[in-house]
């Protein structure tokens, strides 16, 4: 419901601020006294077409700002999660504020967040339904028919159902479709496909080969370069070139050398000399050099024998891991990845082998989801021309009343083509009307005249009020060209409508104005040597006095206030 609408700077309007309930509100004035203002300021609110003429002279921009009180559950609340816009409360008011500039641009915002204007649309025709003169929203939208027509009288299960057997088809066709596509694919690769999964499976790459294969070979490369070490060491101490000095053989040399500079057993019993000591003290040293390397040479042979490394097992690391990745390069996966890439060819293989199995299930899966579709949307057809039946008479009952007595009113519903089918069944809905005997049925906005447009509208508003989650509806002249007993006739349902929803409607009928349950005056004034437009809420004697002048025009007569008391006790 729109609680409230603030106007600044739009055209005749400087400063409007209006507080607006629930029920029935009329909008009276003089002509050309600025109602027409009023509704473009709640349309410029709604998304309308903005233009720099709407800015108040002198001003710098003008603005409008409407506010919702909104029920929770209202699909609004989805529209604006799915576009990311959030209510601090739930019970936050919802603010529609539209600003214009003097180069003829706008910016939108809905509760202070900024949105484009095709949004800033689609949220108000949520919230407001306007009827008017010269252009309608809502229900002259057909796009709408199909689901008033569900709303008024089919149940919501089959329309459920129609939409899950919609959507379970509509998954069978894509997988059998997958499918197919997969089989030509494999099809045309089957030759490419059965040579690699033959040289993947010879290979047989295993999860971790890579990381377990690159450590042995760096082990093993490790044993090797040791080996080598001990081996020169080794080949230093035992040269097998005969050309070459062999230090064991040099250090004997040396001690037979030396033992000659000693004396004899004959001589030893005499005293020593110094230079045959100091001889005795090397050939000691010769003996010690001679066992340290005997121990050296016992040490490199058991070190050599420990670190004995396997060649082949090297050559065949090397291999495996160098021919793991070169597959891996060919087919552009890493070599971690060449299991799952071996898992799925055998797989694409597999379903090329089973393929005409596992389209013939589908294709079953197929049929049988259609025939479900179409049980359940044969019932939702069946249920929708009886729904049909029963709108029509409902609306046809509500013409005369308007004075349309003459008019018929149809609902059109036309089966769509089978790939036109679609998750709400399969026809769709419009609500034609042939406004006098023999005119051929068209389309509400484009056979019915403004007034009479209007009319009618209000006639489809009273049977499907109650069925819509649009909480305002706004009537611009929906009296125009009636009087007398039709006019009260439209004021009559104008208040049942306002029973259910907010009703605002501009009226130049006391009979309409007689009955809202709230009276809104547009006048003009000149102040500061401007005009401005200004809209007040009129008490009780306010509103005599404003229903007799519509009845009278300019010179109110004591009659004319009569009558005005006659017409305000009849709807007290």
């Amino acid at each position: 419901m729109l609680t409230h609408l603030s106007i600044r700077d739009v055209v005749l309007i400087e400063k409007l601020d209006l507080t607006l309930a629930a029920g029935l509100t009329v909008l009276t004035g003089e002509t050309g006294a600025g109602k027409s203002i009023l509704l473009d300021s709640l349309g410029l609110a709604l998304g309308d077409r903005a233009n720099a003429g709407l800015i108040r002279s002198g001003a710098a921009q003008a603005s409008v700002a409407a506010i919702f009180e909104v029920p929770s559950g209202h699909p609004v609340f989805t529209l604006l999660s799915e576009q990311g816009i959030a209510l601090e409360e739930a019970s936050e008011p919802l603010v529609l504020r539209r600003i214009v500039t003097p180069d003829g641009r706008s910016r939108a915002y809905v509760s202070d967040q900024p949105v484009g204007i095709s949004l800033l649309r689609r949220i108000a025709s949520q919230l407001v339904e306007i009827q008017g003169q010269h252009e309608q929203m809502g229900l002259a939208d057909q796009s709408t028919h199909l689901n008033l027509l569900d709303a008024f009288g089919v149940k919501r299960d089959l329309l459920a159902r129609t939409a899950a057997t919609f959507h379970q088809w509509a998954n069978a066709r894509t997988a059998l479709a997958k499918a197919r596509s997969e089989m030509d694919a494999a099809a045309r690769e089957e030759e490419w496909l059965r040579a690699t999964v033959d040289d993947l499976s010879t290979l047989a790459p295993q999860e971790g080969e890579e990381e377990s294969l690159a450590a042995l070979r760096v082990s093993l490369q490790q044993d090797e370069r040791r080996g080598e070490a001990v081996a020169a060491a080794l080949s230093e101490l035992t040269p097998r070139d005969r050309r070459s000095s062999n230090p064991s053989a040099a250090l004997r040399s040396a001690s037979r050398a030396l033992v000659r500079l000693l004396p004899s057993s004959a001589e030893t019993e005499g005293s020593t000399s110094t230079h045959q000591a100091q001889a005795q003290e090397a050939l000691d040293a010769l003996e010690k050099a001679e066992e340290a390397l005997a121990e050296a040479e016992m040490l490199l042979t058991r070190l050599a024998a420990d670190t004995e490394s396997d060649p082949r097992l090297l050559e065949e690391t090397e291999e495996r891991l160098f021919s793991l990745r070169a597959e891996a390069r060919k087919h552009n996966v890493s070599v971690a990845e060449l299991p799952s890439f071996l898992a799925s060819l055998k797989s694409r293989l597999a379903a090329l082998d089973s393929g005409n199995a596992e389209l013939s299930r589908l294709e079953i899966a197929l049929t049988e989801a259609r025939l479900a579709y179409e049980e359940a949307a044969k019932a939702l057809s069946k249920a929708r021309e009886h729904s049909a039946q029963k709108l029509e008479q409902a609306v046809s009952r509500e013409l005369k009343p308007v004075k349309l007595e003459r008019a018929r009113f149809i609902v059109s519903l036309l089966p769509l083509a089978p790939e036109q089918w679609n998750s709400r069944g399969m026809e769709q809905s419009s609500f034609l009307i042939a406004a006098n005997p023999g005119q051929a049925p068209g389309p509400l906005a484009k056979v019915a005249s403004g007034g009479e447009l209007s009319r009618l509208m209000l006639a489809l508003k009273v049977v499907l009020a109650q069925r819509s989650d649009v909480g305002t509806l706004v009537f611009d002249e929906v009296d125009s060209g009636v009087g007398g007993a039709t006019a009260s006739s439209i004021g009559d349902r104008l208040h049942k409508v306002a029973q259910d929803v907010q009703v605002l409607v501009v009226t130049h009928s006391p009979q309409v104005a007689a009955r809202g349950d709230h009276h809104l005056r547009i006048a003009k004034r000149i102040r500061n040597e401007r005009t401005e437009t200004l809209a007040e809420p009129l008490s009780r004697e306010a509103r005599r006095e404003e229903i007799a002048r519509m009845l009278a025009g300019d010179v109110i007569t004591d009659a004319a206030r009569g009558a005005a008391d006659s017409l305000l006790e009849q709807t007290a």
